[in-house]
Protein backbone atom coordinates (compact mmCIF):
# COMPACT_ATOMS: atom_id res chain seq x y z
CA UNK A 1 0.00 0.00 0.00
CA UNK A 2 1.94 3.37 -1.19
CA UNK A 3 1.90 6.24 1.53
CA UNK A 4 1.11 3.70 4.50
CA UNK A 5 1.33 5.03 8.08
CA UNK A 6 4.28 4.57 9.88
CA UNK A 7 4.05 1.66 12.69
CA UNK A 8 4.17 4.58 15.52
CA UNK A 9 1.22 6.01 13.88
CA UNK A 10 -0.92 2.95 13.86
CA UNK A 11 0.02 2.36 17.49
CA UNK A 12 -0.33 5.66 19.45
CA UNK A 13 -2.02 8.25 16.50
CA UNK A 14 -2.47 10.90 19.03
CA UNK A 15 1.29 11.37 19.58
CA UNK A 16 2.10 10.69 16.14
CA UNK A 17 -0.02 13.98 15.37
CA UNK A 18 1.26 16.11 18.21
CA UNK A 19 4.82 15.07 16.97
CA UNK A 20 4.32 15.89 13.62
CA UNK A 21 3.05 19.40 14.39
CA UNK A 22 5.97 19.99 16.93
CA UNK A 23 8.35 19.16 13.65
CA UNK A 24 6.35 21.73 11.44
CA UNK A 25 6.34 24.66 14.20
CA UNK A 26 10.51 23.70 14.29
CA UNK A 27 10.47 23.86 10.95
CA UNK A 28 8.97 27.07 10.40
CA UNK A 29 11.37 28.50 13.26
CA UNK A 30 14.35 27.12 11.65
CA UNK A 31 13.42 29.14 8.29
CA UNK A 32 12.99 32.23 9.76
CA UNK A 33 15.77 34.62 8.73
CA UNK A 34 18.00 36.49 11.37
CA UNK A 35 16.19 39.86 10.90
CA UNK A 36 12.97 37.99 11.45
CA UNK A 37 14.31 36.74 14.56
CA UNK A 38 15.92 39.72 15.54
CA UNK A 39 12.61 41.32 15.07
CA UNK A 40 10.93 38.87 17.10
CA UNK A 41 13.09 39.16 19.93
CA UNK A 42 12.45 43.01 20.38
CA UNK A 43 8.80 42.66 19.78
CA UNK A 44 8.08 40.30 22.34
CA UNK A 45 10.54 42.15 24.85
CA UNK A 46 8.70 45.34 23.82
CA UNK A 47 5.23 43.37 24.62
CA UNK A 48 6.56 42.83 28.35
CA UNK A 49 5.62 44.00 31.66
CA UNK A 50 9.71 44.68 31.87
CA UNK A 51 9.46 47.09 28.90
CA UNK A 52 6.36 48.82 30.16
CA UNK A 53 8.33 49.48 33.55
CA UNK A 54 11.55 50.77 31.85
CA UNK A 55 9.14 53.07 30.33
CA UNK A 56 7.40 54.16 32.61
CA UNK A 57 10.75 54.57 34.99
CA UNK A 58 12.53 56.67 31.71
CA UNK A 59 9.40 59.03 31.50
CA UNK A 60 9.49 59.80 35.85
CA UNK A 61 12.51 59.68 36.03
CA UNK A 62 12.99 62.58 32.75
CA UNK A 63 9.93 64.51 34.43
CA UNK A 64 11.44 64.44 37.72
CA UNK A 65 15.21 65.96 36.64
CA UNK A 66 13.96 68.58 33.94
CA UNK A 67 10.92 70.11 36.40
CA UNK A 68 13.95 70.29 38.53
CA UNK A 69 12.43 67.88 41.09
CA UNK A 70 16.13 66.15 41.99
CA UNK A 71 17.96 68.52 44.22
CA UNK A 72 22.03 69.36 42.07
CA UNK A 73 20.85 68.02 38.96
CA UNK A 74 20.51 70.81 36.16
CA UNK A 75 16.96 70.35 33.91
CA UNK A 76 18.30 69.32 30.02
CA UNK A 77 14.47 69.55 28.60
CA UNK A 78 12.51 72.07 30.25
CA UNK A 79 8.48 71.41 30.43
CA UNK A 80 6.94 70.32 27.83
CA UNK A 81 9.59 68.03 27.18
CA UNK A 82 10.25 68.18 23.42
CA UNK A 83 13.73 66.15 23.32
CA UNK A 84 11.69 63.55 25.14
CA UNK A 85 8.12 64.06 23.00
CA UNK A 86 10.60 63.50 19.90
CA UNK A 87 12.86 60.49 21.04
CA UNK A 88 8.93 58.64 21.95
CA UNK A 89 7.89 59.22 18.69
CA UNK A 90 10.75 58.15 17.17
CA UNK A 91 10.92 55.30 19.49
CA UNK A 92 7.34 54.41 18.54
CA UNK A 93 7.92 54.46 14.61
CA UNK A 94 10.79 51.61 15.01
CA UNK A 95 8.69 49.35 17.80
CA UNK A 96 5.80 49.63 15.30
CA UNK A 97 8.32 48.90 12.06
CA UNK A 98 9.24 45.66 14.41
CA UNK A 99 5.65 44.47 15.71
CA UNK A 100 4.63 44.95 12.05
CA UNK A 101 7.61 42.44 10.64
CA UNK A 102 6.69 39.94 13.39
CA UNK A 103 3.20 40.03 12.69
CA UNK A 104 3.90 39.56 8.95
CA UNK A 105 5.67 36.20 9.49
CA UNK A 106 3.13 35.07 11.70
CA UNK A 107 0.50 35.86 9.29
CA UNK A 108 2.74 34.00 6.50
CA UNK A 109 2.66 31.01 8.65
CA UNK A 110 -1.11 31.12 9.79
CA UNK A 111 -2.00 31.00 5.65
CA UNK A 112 0.32 27.88 5.39
CA UNK A 113 -0.93 26.64 7.89
CA UNK A 114 -4.68 27.24 6.87
CA UNK A 115 -3.08 26.15 3.22
CA UNK A 116 -2.44 22.88 4.45
CA UNK A 117 -5.58 22.24 6.66
CA UNK A 118 -7.24 22.91 3.13
CA UNK A 119 -5.27 20.50 1.78
CA UNK A 120 -5.74 17.42 4.10
CA UNK A 121 -9.85 18.42 4.79
CA UNK A 122 -9.89 18.13 0.64
CA UNK A 123 -8.07 14.87 0.90
CA UNK A 124 -10.44 13.23 3.72
CA UNK A 125 -13.35 14.45 2.11
CA UNK A 126 -12.00 12.74 -1.16
CA UNK A 127 -11.07 9.39 0.32
CA UNK A 128 -14.23 9.58 2.17
CA UNK A 129 -16.11 9.95 -1.11
CA UNK A 130 -14.25 7.38 -2.68
CA UNK A 131 -15.27 5.08 0.09
CA UNK A 132 -18.75 5.69 0.32
CA UNK A 133 -18.50 4.96 -3.44
CA UNK A 134 -16.99 1.20 -2.61
CA UNK A 135 -19.55 0.88 0.27
CA UNK A 136 -22.42 1.61 -2.30
CA UNK A 137 -21.20 -0.84 -5.01
CA UNK A 138 -20.47 -3.53 -1.88
CA UNK A 139 -24.03 -3.18 -0.90
CA UNK A 140 -25.34 -3.58 -4.19
CA UNK A 141 -23.21 -6.58 -4.82
CA UNK A 142 -24.40 -8.28 -1.72
CA UNK A 143 -28.17 -7.39 -2.45
CA UNK A 144 -28.73 -4.84 0.27
CA UNK A 145 -31.26 -2.54 -0.74
CA UNK A 146 -30.48 1.00 0.24
CA UNK A 147 -32.76 3.16 -2.04
CA UNK A 148 -34.23 4.40 0.33
CA UNK A 149 -31.16 6.48 1.83
CA UNK A 150 -29.62 6.54 -1.63
CA UNK A 151 -30.66 9.98 -2.48
CA UNK A 152 -28.40 11.03 0.45
CA UNK A 153 -25.98 8.68 0.01
CA UNK A 154 -25.69 9.96 -3.31
CA UNK A 155 -25.12 14.01 -1.90
CA UNK A 156 -22.40 12.56 0.35
CA UNK A 157 -20.72 10.18 -2.34
CA UNK A 158 -20.82 13.16 -5.11
CA UNK A 159 -17.05 14.62 -4.85
CA UNK A 160 -17.33 18.20 -3.73
CA UNK A 161 -16.80 21.22 -6.01
CA UNK A 162 -14.67 23.32 -3.88
CA UNK A 163 -15.41 26.27 -6.45
CA UNK A 164 -18.77 26.24 -5.82
CA UNK A 165 -18.67 25.55 -2.37
CA UNK A 166 -16.39 28.37 -1.81
CA UNK A 167 -18.95 30.35 -4.55
CA UNK A 168 -21.91 29.59 -2.77
CA UNK A 169 -20.17 30.67 0.90
CA UNK A 170 -19.19 34.04 -0.34
CA UNK A 171 -22.74 34.58 -1.54
CA UNK A 172 -24.11 33.71 1.44
CA UNK A 173 -21.93 36.02 3.98
CA UNK A 174 -22.19 39.06 5.26
CA UNK A 175 -20.49 42.08 3.63
CA UNK A 176 -17.73 43.69 5.83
Amino acid sequence: MPNALPDQAKRNPTQYNIEAIAKLEQDALKRRTAAERISETIAKFIGSVAFLLLQILLVLAWSAINLNLIPGVKPFDPFPFGILALIISSESVVLTIFVLLSQNRMTRQAERRSHLDLQVSMLAEQELTTMLEMQRKICQHMGVDIASSNQELQGFADATDVHKLASELEDKLPEQ
